[in-house]
């Protein structure tokens, strides 16, 4: 397929340089339905990019669409703040009999606003207020959000450098295999939080994401969450899994963390909760944990209803039973499988992978590779965005309901990318 690039003069003019995934996919989106998009020009594009996460149910998913048209047309609420509503109710109501009863987890539920930051920052404020303490422990690597207490405890120096202040109260530690297995799991991070001398402020929480996503596709070891949970328990810290692009079934289980056996105190989601694409995002907590005072945190588009109404739409269609959760554990073995022989084949230029359920990463030793594929893959007709510190990592993040075939088409398609720029 050959693509002549648009003019995108209105962009290139009124829009701010601040752009970025346009740069690397120089086209006019004009559709999209389930695993494709389509430009103006005709040209299809398998996406294996789902919206950064935000599309695990495919574009125009059409269970969703009918529930969002329906309740458009019959003049449901659009926009309730924080009032009570039949959609926020009927969400709700699926939310606890779907997803909470059945792995008997009892949170509280909390809409901050519609954004992933937003449930990140009323993580991180409602953990300080409950501890009385300021630090918290994050990652390397990790990625949280870029408003400026989620940009605190995410690791990545262009982006931090975005926030023009310094980022505070924020303390960096190990993730998991940081240290190339040659250190115990979190010597580093006990010595310091048993030395008076160490300059650690006894942290209010730790914020962790089981898979770092932005990072690299970085993941953690089951062993490795487990000690993680009992090291907060031991040392009276909460525990804040960042389930933002992980969730809502991603690796799998609806919760990525549920893989390792344990309980977080606080969890984030967003990106994929709304279902749609449409903006939405939960802090769920600990019931003890909800000292909030009416008010404290507050959005003016926390209340998005047509989001209610299909999130509510996608828990009852995919997650009544366990067949959303096999079908990805299945497609994910048919990437590995796929990863593999594309990294047995170039074995000679440091082929790597890694990755769980329907999110894997592909690293090369040659760091700026990465870019180079995702670019021939686009010229190919394939939607793949790169991750990593340095843009290092080829990241696929198909749609969870993309099929077989589909899946095949798009990994035959991102082989031949990775041949074609050896």
């Amino acid at each position: 397929m050959t693509i002549t690039p648009p003019a995108l003069s209105v962009f290139e003019t009124l829009e701010s340089e601040v752009r970025s995934y346009c740069r690397g996919w120089p086209a006019v989106f004009d559709r999209a339905q389930g695993s494709y998009m389509y430009d103006e020009d005709g040209h299809t594009y398998l996406d294996f990019f789902s919206g950064a996460g935000a599309l695990n149910y495919g574009h125009n998913n059409p269970v969703l669409k009918r529930a969002l048209l329906d309740y458009i047309e019959r003049d449901g609420v659009t926009h309730g703040l924080d009032m009570g509503t039949t959609a926020k109710r009927a969400f709700l109501e699926s939310f606890q009999n779907t997803v909470l009863r059945p792995r008997d987890l009892p949170y509280k539920v909390m809409f901050p606003g519609p954004t992933g930051t937003n449930a990140v920052e009323a993580a991180l404020k409602l953990a300080r207020k409950v501890k009385g303490r300021e630090a918290v422990v994050s990652f390397t690597n990790a990625f949280h959000g870029m408003s400026l207490g989620a940009l605190a405890v995410t690791g990545n120096a262009f982006k931090r450098a975005g926030a023009g202040i310094p980022l505070v109260h924020g303390t960096p530690m190990p993730f998991d295999n940081y240290l190339d297995g040659q250190v115990p799991d979190f010597l580093w991070f006990e010595r310091l939080l048993g030395d008076q001398g160490s300059g650690l402020n006894h942290p209010a929480a730790v914020i962790v994401e089981t898979v770092q996503g932005e990072g690299g596709i970085n993941v953690a070891r089951p062993e490795w969450l487990r000690g993680l949970a009992d090291l907060c328990r031991r040392r009276d810290m909460l525990l804040i899994v960042d389930d933002i692009q992980m969730g809502c079934g991603r690796t799998g289980a609806f919760f990525s963390f549920e893989e390792a056996g344990i309980t977080p105190d606080i969890v984030t989601l967003s990106k994929s909760i709304g279902g749609y694409g449409l903006p939405m995002s939960l802090t769920l907590f600990r019931p003890e944990l909800d000292l909030w005072e009416p008010g404290e945190h507050n959005g003016t588009f926390r209340g998005n209803n047509p989001a209610f109404v299909t999130a509510t739409a996608a828990l009852d269609a995919y997650w009544a039973d366990g067949g959303m959760e096999k079908q990805t554990l299945a497609r994910g073995e048919q990437v590995e499988a796929a990863l593999r022989a594309i990294c047995e084949e170039h074995a000679a230029l440091g082929a790597e992978y890694r990755g769980r359920g329907l999110v894997w990463g592909l690293e090369f030793t040659d760091r700026e590779r990465a870019g180079r594929i995702a670019k021939r893959a686009f010229e190919l007709g394939l939607l793949i965005e790169t991750s990593g510190p340095e843009g290092e990592v080829v990241k696929l993040l198909p749609a969870l309901t993309v099929s077989r075939e589909e899946l095949d088409e798009g990994l035959r398609t991102l082989a031949r990318a990775v041949r074609e720029t050896a």
